[in-house]
């Protein structure tokens, strides 16, 4: 099954069974089997999954609110910034497509939901931008692929502009 030919949709995470998913790493899996759940309710992290029409998981992501310290952006970033010690921002905690649909582009348009997301949130609560830690070099080389920059002195914690994510969806 191609990404093309699939019926899929984006949802708040609810009543979809959890178990089953698995991305290969137990991190990602065990966060969504036993907690993302309770993050939801509890608001600190809104999770979204991709579902097919039987509703089946096969990715998912989380979003919450964050902050960054200003000096933390690199310079060119920065510069373009009020110059208050903390910015605010959006964080895309965690992605992950499960094992069966890895790749197939889907972490890609995952993120593109996210982003979206994010982007249209602005309006209503402001963000310069996405934050994402990448848990491994893998997920690293995914977030720069996609424009995102890393921090100065955190290689894995990368950071993309709202500029740039508006530009995407205007």
């Amino acid at each position: 099954m191609s990404a093309s030919s699939a019926a899929y949709s984006f949802e708040r995470l609810a009543d979809q069974d959890r178990a089953s998913f698995h991305c290969g790493v137990s991190e990602l899996d065990d966060y969504l089997s036993h907690r993302a759940g309770q993050d939801a309710k509890r608001k600190v992290a809104a999770p979204f999954v991709l579902v097919d029409e039987s509703r089946r998981i096969l990715a998912y992501y989380t979003l919450s609110a964050y902050t960054v310290r200003l000096t933390d952006l690199p310079a060119q970033l920065a510069k373009k910034l009020p110059r208050y010690p903390l910015i605010p921002a959006t964080l895309l905690g965690r992605l992950a497509v499960s094992r069966e649909h890895q790749g197939l582009k889907l972490g890609s348009l995952v993120l593109m939901d996210a982003l979206h997301r994010s982007w249209k949130s602005t309006a209503e609560v402001a963000s310069t931008g996405v934050v994402a830690e990448a848990i491994n070099e893998a997920a690293r080389q995914f977030y720069l692929h996609h424009e995102f920059i890393p921090f100065a002195g955190h290689p894995r914690k990368l950071f993309i502009p709202m500029a740039i994510v508006g530009k995407a969806f205007r």
